[in-house]
């Protein structure tokens, strides 16, 4: 039996940090890092069956057609990853009155919707890119036991062989499942770096110095790993294709480019960009 200090509940039966019951959630989840980006998406929805805020955790789950989809909200980073990951899955897969791990294990399907930069000048802002690969450059796979499959442990080796000044290597991970199958050529797809800010560790200086400029983008943009290059710098895909690789479910990240940082441009309507992107997104679940 899981204790409760370590699977903890509410009074009212939900999961601590989201406040979800299992009755809550859809098969299909949809993550947003932004709370305000949950009514974006789910407006489109013919039905809207629950919502529920709790800090920056806001769920919402309806129907459009006959698909049941939810929308929750992860907040920024790995770590809120971390707690949204493990917290979802407890709901279908531990009986919460025994406390017992089930014995039949619902995979799910993760989906994020997110925003991104492009590392790459042919990447351009406005553009959409499905994450192939993460690589986590954050701590949170150092307190998991997770095996690296050949291929990953090969392309680790590769970058860190062909930009040997990064500050830390990372963990890289496929994107698990076949979810990728559902969208089609007109979307980029490459390997994502995940990292744990959005000042010095992408690069970005204000008044601090960041170790990642003096690797200068030309080195990430010129690293090979087998068929793949590095693409874009967000901060969440690795962490959601970790957690989702582990617990067996399918997860794939697809990105809105608003900045395209060797070119220093950014986008001049990022809210349409990302419009389009959750409008494309949810037709290609709903018809899948």
């Amino acid at each position: 039996m899981i204790q409760s200090s370590e699977l903890i509940l509410n009074p009212d039966g939900s999961i601590y940090h989201l406040h979800l019951r299992p009755e809550h959630l859809a098969e299909t989840i949809i993550t947003v890092g932004d709370p305000d980006r949950v009514g974006q998406v789910s407006k489109h929805f013919d039905q809207l069956e629950y919502t529920f805020n709790k800090r920056e955790f806001v769920t919402h789950t309806g129907y459009i057609g006959n698909k049941r989809l939810s929308v929750i909200s992860t907040g920024i980073g790995p770590d809120n990853i971390d707690i949204v990951f493990n917290e979802v899955d407890a709901l279908f897969n531990i009986d919460l009155n025994t406390r017992q791990p089930k014995s039949a294990l619902t995979s799910l399907q993760f989906v994020r919707i997110g925003t991104s930069g492009s590392l790459q000048t042919d990447i351009p802002v406005d553009s959409f890119l499905l994450s192939s690969h993460a690589i986590s450059w954050d701590n949170l796979f150092s307190f998991y036991e997770i095996p690296a499959s050949e291929q990953t442990q090969g392309l680790e080796k590769s970058l860190a062989q062909a930009v040997p000044s990064l500050p830390v290597h990372g963990r890289i991970f496929e994107a698990p499942g076949d979810l990728e199958e559902h969208f089609d050529n007109s979307y980029f797809r490459g390997i994502t770096l995940t990292c744990p800010g959005f000042y010095a560790p992408q690069g970005r200086q204000l008044r601090l110095p960041s170790r990642i400029k003096e690797i200068h983008f030309e080195q990430l943009q010129a690293a090979k790993l087998e068929a793949y290059r590095i693409t874009n710098m967000e901060m969440e895909t690795a962490a959601i294709y970790g957690m989702a690789q582990m617990l067996g479910h399918q997860a794939l990240s697809c990105n809105a480019i608003l900045a395209n940082r060797p070119l220093g441009q950014f986008s001049s309507n990022p809210g349409k960009t990302v419009e389009q992107l959750i409008e494309q997104v949810l037709d290609r679940l709903v018809s899948s």
